[in-house]
């Protein structure tokens, strides 16, 4: 992974910029880009932002549930102007279940990506793992929705700002029809993602880093560097198969993969 080549940031620095974005949740007003006052902020020091949101929310009682895994595919990273993946920590409050009806309010800026999760029967630690680890690591999958949002004003991010703010992590839908690895082509599965009925995006699994199951494989080799394992029992989402589409209250979003099934979440109004 690039480490960065930027400006090393004190942990003053760090906590002013963690604070800023976790006042964003509170008050639902964006930030500007980090970017724009820290230029040179660093590959690092945006994990070190991110990691230190984190710490506040588990101070809080909030439970890691797993990873995400963001800008896998050409198609986002098109979109968001970067080129390279990140990750970001999914916590128990942002897991939302199939096919119910969600306040759109709790999001500033929300989009929806359609993603195959994996489910991990049991630990997985780099560095050095290769697919067939990884393969062997996955219990199974699941259609998904992942919920991006972003704490930066109009999507203005560099990938320093979108890892600062835990990969623009929103929230995440599951479906409820467990598939296992050997059962389906994860990258010839193609995907269709519909809004109020009609199709949105169309795309293959092979779009996420040639196949899903890879970016499981970057992901385990990153966090193995900085000293994480991927746990039994947790959800790990390797990246949009499409461009993500931005939602609207009263939108009805749905994905359906080949070979796994469907899944749906709609956006009540803000008030309702």
């Amino acid at each position: 992974m690039d480490q960065g080549k930027g400006q090393d940031f004190d942990q003053a620095f760090v906590d002013k910029a963690a604070a800023m974005l976790l006042d964003a949740y509170a008050t639902g007003d964006p930030i500007r880009p980090l970017t724009e006052s820290a230029p040179e902020l660093s590959i690092d020091a945006a994990y070190a932002i991110q990691l230190a949101q984190v710490d506040a929310w588990r101070a809080q009682g909030a439970i890691i549930k797993g990873h995400k895994v963001g800008l896998t595919s050409a198609a986002m990273q098109r979109q968001l102007g970067v080129d390279q993946p990140d990750f970001g920590h999914l916590t128990d409050s942002m897991f939302f279940e199939d096919s119910t009806r969600i306040n759109a309010g709790r999001f500033l800026q929300p989009r929806i990506e359609p993603e195959v999760a994996f489910v991990l029967g049991r630990p997985l630690s780099g560095p050095g793992v290769t697919a067939a680890d990884a393969a062997a690591a996955v219990d199974f999958v699941l259609p998904a929705l992942e919920i991006i949002d972003s704490r930066i004003a109009d999507w203005k991010i560099t990938l320093a700002d979108t890892i600062a703010d835990n990969a623009s992590s929103g929230g995440v839908v599951l479906g409820t029809r467990p598939v296992r690895l050997g059962d389906v082509d994860l990258a010839l599965g193609g995907c269709l993602l519909y809004r109020n009925g009609g199709l949105e995006q169309t795309g293959a699994g092979g779009a996420v880093l040639g196949s899903p199951l890879n970016a499981l494989v970057w992901l385990a080799n990153v966090l193995g560097e900085r000293g994480v394992t991927l746990e039994a029992g947790h959800v790990v989402l390797p990246g949009s198969i499409t461009a993500a589409i931005p939602v609207n209250p009263g939108d009805t979003i749905t994905a359906s993969f080949a070979g796994i099934g469907s899944v749906s979440i709609g956006f009540a109004e803000a008030n309702s």
